[in-house]
């Protein structure tokens, strides 16, 4: 076995345990990802676009939203940069990051050139790039419970607020 494959075999992650980790399902993974690549499309064509300009603000703008292109690509699609030797490595370390710390690093990144240059290139550009980081702090909240746990719970704090209500007035001399 070659070196190339071994480091491939050590870089991919395990999907059930990342999964059961996580606790995302198989479709909301794949949406996240998916956001992440076009994400990634519309910050490298509105980079590139913003770049055509004699402004060195919107240039400064426009490469870091080409970085940050690069950077979706090489965490949520490495076979889009296959030629990068080190694109597995880097895509299985980033999934092995909590989805709040995506969150926060997604649109962070997508946040800083419309700080830099706030233009409307720059904010549809990055428009996807923070969506996903904001589908990632979504599933950091963890599911939705089931209304019938809800339901329980809200009976047993009406039964707790009755009883210190009956217990106020049943200590209280008249």
């Amino acid at each position: 076995m070659s070196s190339q494959d071994e480091q491939f075999q050590a870089a991919g992650p395990e999907p059930a345990a990342s999964s059961a980790e996580d606790g995302m399902t198989w479709w909301y993974r794949w949406l996240c990802r998916i956001a992440g690549v076009l994400g990634g499309m519309s910050c490298a064509f509105a980079g590139l676009w913003n770049c055509v300009t004699i402004n060195p603000m919107n240039i400064a703008a426009g490469v870091w939203m080409m970085l940050n292109a690069f950077v979706l690509f090489l965490c949520e699609a490495p076979f889009c940069c296959q030629f990068i030797e080190f694109a597995n490595a880097v895509s299985a370390r980033a999934d092995k990051l909590q989805p709040w710390q995506k969150a926060a690093f997604y649109c962070g990144m997508a946040v800083f050139p419309v700080v830099l240059s706030l233009t409307l290139t720059t904010l549809f550009g990055n428009a996807i790039a923070f969506a996903t980081g904001v589908l990632y702090g979504l599933s950091a909240l963890g599911k939705k419970g089931d209304a019938i746990s809800y339901a329980r719970i809200h009976q047993q704090q009406k039964q707790m607020d009755e009883e210190k209500l009956t217990g106020t007035l049943e200590g209280q001399p008249l």
